[in-house]
């Protein structure tokens, strides 16, 4: 993998207490936890949580029934505090998201959540993890969705030229004067079809991630009205965070 295929690398970076601890997401980490616990399976093998990190989301699999967890990182920086945070709990690799340092067919169940948007050739991307999966093994996927209600918004009011309704991937400026992807449904489900997979469940996440609802509604609100959301907006592929549940062919 070149440089210019990384699109953010967050080994110079405290993702940890910069963008979580002290960046108000506590309603975002939540919904991520209440997706994740709906659609992990309860029992795996050999499970990895790619792109996980320093393991935040860890306490949504590590009380199940895997007989071994990996996080698997390119920053080495992260897979620290993965290390320091979970202990011998969990096995850390690092390596390169285009070429998984995996056997083919090794991994029972994988999850790769709040990574899509940072890699320039996702079809690539879904191919390595559909290689690295057992047979009938299962993927939870999380993508950013580019057709969204306020992007929908702010393009008919002629306030963005970003067209939500395209089958084009779209590039968002971000870290590094690089850019964060955001996919059309469409595309992002040929994607996963081209690589083997079958869409087994499919969660619209984070339908409430707005500033303004965040001033007006108390966490624990929007999450009691975020847990039915994930379902009824499911088919309308409606929140900012389109969550699959994939089963290997």
């Amino acid at each position: 993998m070149t440089n210019d295929d990384i699109v953010s690398d967050y080994t110079n970076y405290d993702y940890k207490k910069i963008f979580w601890e002290d960046g108000d997401r506590e309603y975002e980490d939540k919904a991520d936890r209440l997706a994740i616990s709906r659609l992990l399976p309860a029992k795996a093998g050999v499970f990895v949580d790619v792109a996980g990190g320093y393991g935040r989301l860890a306490d949504e699999y590590l009380n199940r029934g895997y007989t071994k967890v990996v996080v698997f990182d390119y920053s080495a920086t992260l897979l620290e505090q993965a290390k320091e945070l979970r202990g011998d709990a969990v096995t850390t690799v690092q390596g390169d998201i285009y070429d998984l340092p995996f056997e083919a067919g090794s991994v029972d169940a994988l999850m790769m959540i709040r990574a899509t948007h940072h890699f320039a050739d996702i079809q690539k991307v879904s191919d390595q993890l559909a290689k690295i999966l057992s047979p009938q093994g299962t993927a939870v996927i999380e993508v950013a969705n580019k057709r969204t209600v306020v992007k929908m918004a702010r393009y008919l009011l002629r306030k963005s030229d970003v067209n939500p309704f395209s089958y084009d991937t779209v590039t968002l400026k971000d870290l590094n004067d690089k850019g964060f992807f955001n996919y059309s449904p469409k595309y992002i489900e040929d994607v996963f079809h081209k690589s083997g997979f079958v869409i087994d469940k499919v969660l619209s996440v984070s339908n409430l991630r707005s500033g303004f609802l965040k001033k007006i509604l108390p966490v624990k609100v929007r999450l009691a009205i975020e847990s039915p959301l994930q379902f009824v907006f499911a088919p309308l592929r409606f929140g900012p965070s389109t969550y699959y549940r994939l089963k290997k062919k």
